[in-house]
């Protein structure tokens, strides 16, 4: 469980250097850090400057906080994350998502690259995620809960709102992009995943794979923020691809996609009902 002083510790440092008034907060995965540059940026903050904060050595991950606005609206959004395969621990990556509870985000967007396990999907495709499965079998709210920040028992039964998935596909519909929807599956990283598994997840009900989000989603829920999650489909998973997984693909998929992602998210940002 977090530390209810380190998180009001960063808070403060952060409130410090910008009058944070945003209800909506965006973390961006891998390859979509170029959404940040869109934003009419009022101010940028290095994770490296903000306490109890850490950092990720991943390319595409710029590690800052860039206060925006929206059409005159302010957001706050996480321009790359920090991985558990990097060595952090699960309270360490969820960090961030805790601060952004006590700056006052009420909706939380989680963005990531992945691995389509549904073979219906094709890489470039925008997937609405509708639950989520374990694998890692790790808990950021595992240890003494703390009520100040929330129950000791959260319901993730919805942890997905079905409301803010319902205005992303009416965006989607504006911009004339289809959006799939699916579960999410979280495992460890950094290897790829081994065509077994796939299978496996596969027969689990997943519908697209990757190595981060779950961690952020489970503390947004005990948070009671209102949670959206949108995996861009890099890939397709391994044993269902015919090549050879890697990096390169991801971030090139991500680059030739970039723009359309960019445009869904200012049409969802837009909606009087994120407010």
């Amino acid at each position: 469980m977090h530390k209810y002083d380190q998180v009001m510790e960063a808070a403060k440092y952060i409130k410090s250097k910008v009058d944070v008034q945003a209800k909506t907060a965006i973390v961006l995965g891998s390859g979509l850090s170029g959404f940040a540059e869109k934003v009419e940026k009022i101010a940028e903050l290095a994770y490296r400057d903000i306490p109890h904060f850490c950092t990720s050595k991943v390319e595409g991950h710029k590690n800052r906080l860039v206060v925006g606005e929206v059409q005159g609206r302010q957001v706050l959004v996480l321009q790359g994350r920090y991985h558990y395969y990097e060595g952090y621990s699960v309270e360490e990556i969820s960090f961030p998502i805790r601060v952004l509870q006590f700056l006052g985000v009420e909706k939380l967007i989680l963005t990531n690259a992945s691995g389509a396990v549904d073979r219906s999907f094709v890489p470039g495709d925008i997937m609405l995620i509708t639950d989520h499965i374990n694998t890692v079998g790790k808990n950021p709210l595992i240890g003494a809960n703390d009520e100040r920040m929330g129950v000791r028992f959260p319901d993730l039964s919805r942890l997905y709102s079905e409301r803010l998935r319902s205005l992303a596909l009416k965006a989607a519909a504006s911009c004339e992009i289809t959006l799939r929807e699916g579960v999410y599956v979280w495992t460890s990283g950094p290897m790829f995943e081994t065509p077994a598994e796939i299978r496996a997840y596969e027969i689990m009900g997943g519908s697209a794979v990757g190595m981060s989000t779950v961690p952020e989603a489970i503390v947004a829920a005990h948070a009671k923020m209102e949670v959206l999650g949108l995996s861009c489909i890099s890939n397709m998973a391994a044993g269902i691809s015919q090549g050879t997984l890697s990096l390169e693909e991801v971030f090139d998929t991500m680059k030739e996609n970039e723009d359309r992602f960019t445009r869904l998210m200012f049409e969802i940002l837009c909606d009087e009902e994120m407010k």
